[in-house]
Formats: C-alpha cells, structure tokens, sequence
C-alpha cells in the first residue's frame, strides 16, 4: 500500500490508572482491540465484548497473558438490548464500578444506494447507530445511579461529514453517532459525564482489507497527508486521550483521526 512507515510505538504513562472500561468490538487486530490493549497499558481493567464469541476468547487469552487479571470477555450483540444489558451487568459485578466505556462496534459495507436493499440498508443502521445508542443509554444509566460521572468515547467516522460512493448507509450511520454524541453529551453533564468521539478516516485491519477491494484502499491512501493509512493502534490514542482527564474540559466533540487532504 505504501512504503511511508508508522511512527514508533507509545508507550503507556498511567493515564487510565484504576479505572474499569467496556470496550465493544474489541475482538482482533482492529481499532477495538487495539484500544483494549492500549487502555491495558495505561492501567485500566477492561471487559472487553464482541459478537463474535470465538474471536474474543482467543484475544482475551492473548491479552490476559500479557495482562493477568486485568481483562475479562463478554460477548455482546449491540443490536440486542437484553444482551446490552447484560454486558454492562457484568462490568460491575466483575470489576465492580464502570468510569469508561468505548463504543466502537459497526458494520459496513458497500452498495450504490439504487441497489441498496431495505435489509442492507437497516442492518448497517442497527448495528452502527443503533448499537451505539443503546450502548450509550446503557451507561448513562450506571453511571447517573453511581453518581460518579463517567466518560463515553464513540467510534465515528470521516464518512460521515465526507461524501464517498457506496457508503450511505454507512455514512448516515456514523452521521448519526456524531449527532448522538453532541446530543447526548448535553444531556450528560449534569451527571458528570463527557460523551466524546473520534472519527478516523483510514486505519488498516484485516476487516477493511476484506471487505474493500485493493485498488480502492490504494486510492483512498493517495488522499492521506502522510502517504500512508493510520495503525489501529494510533487511533486508540486519541480515544485514550479521550477517555483521561487530560480532555476534562472536552465534551460533545468529534475529534478527526484523520490525514486527509483538505
């Protein structure tokens, strides 16, 4: 794809220290589980959940050796809201108190919107924005009864201010959770909690390279500033940032991770 390299790897500065997280879709090599490992190193536990069972025990394993005690998994469908509701149950009464959740899960796909289907069409919107609402609504629910405040970071996209053929489905949908975001966060600082998002462009993962062709992963690359596509791992920073009081002050905020031309 390119020869420019990703910068070196950060190292973790205790910035989540004692804190519980869920992160969603954080099964993998993707922005979820990157996020999860980088909140591991920062000094969080973190009850990490995916709709796919099987991928999430392996990656609970394969972060539990590096990590003993810290991670727990929770498989989760976010277009199920008894299932919601269970994943946050077993935040607290697994590590006893919630301060962070990451809403990351998301479907995509591609489709001209002449040929798009109602189920293409609802499927993207149920898991993507739909998921996300009942996600946040979940944790504004523990974290007014806690009275402890709290920080939500959702995962949004560029597609969702930048036009991009075959993707409206998929580019109302993290419209949407930019919208919830501001919305949301209006409502929530009255119980002590900053709703934020981060909304990158182009961050590779096995996913992505199944679901898009080479020729247009190569295309949309031309368009980053850097010549290059984001690590996963360097929008789990941001979300980091997010997530720790060194944003304090940010809330309703949809930070791009992007470097895309203008």
């Amino acid at each position: 794809m390119t020869d420019v390299e990703a910068p070196a790897y950060v190292p973790g500065h205790g910035l989540l220290g004692g804190r519980t997280a869920v992160i969603t879709a954080a099964a993998g090599a993707g922005i979820g589980g990157a996020t999860a490992r980088r909140f591991l190193e920062e000094g969080a536990r973190v009850l990490i959940s995916d709709a796919h069972a099987r991928r999430l025990k392996e990656h609970e394993a394969e972060l539990g050796r590096d990590f003993p005690g810290a991670v727990t998994a929770v498989p989760c469908d976010v277009t199920d809201e008894a299932q919601v509701r269970a994943l946050f149950d077993a935040a607290v009464r697994e590590h006893g108190r919630l301060d962070v959740v990451v809403n990351n899960a998301g479907l995509g796909g591609t489709s001209t919107l002449a040929d798009m289907s109602d189920e293409q069409w609802s499927k993207v919107l149920d898991v993507t924005l739909n998921g996300t609402f009942r996600c946040v609504r979940a944790a504004l629910r523990r974290f007014r009864d806690g009275g402890a405040g709290g920080v939500i970071v959702n995962n949004a996209s560029v597609v969702g201010w930048r036009a991009q053929p075959g993707q409206a489905h998929y580019a109302a949908a993290k419209a949407g959770v930019m919208a919830l975001t501001r919305c949301a966060a209006m409502e929530a600082a009255e119980y002590g909690v900053r709703i934020n998002a981060v909304s990158p462009s182009l961050a590779m993962h096995p996913h992505l390279v199944k679901v898009t062709t080479p020729a247009l992963l190569a295309e949309l690359t031309t368009r980053e500033a850097f010549g290059r596509y984001a690590q996963p791992w360097e929008v789990a920073n941001v979300i980091v940032f997010l997530a720790s009081d060194y944003s304090s002050y940010m809330t309703g905020e949809v930070v791009s991770v992007s470097g895309q031309h203008a």
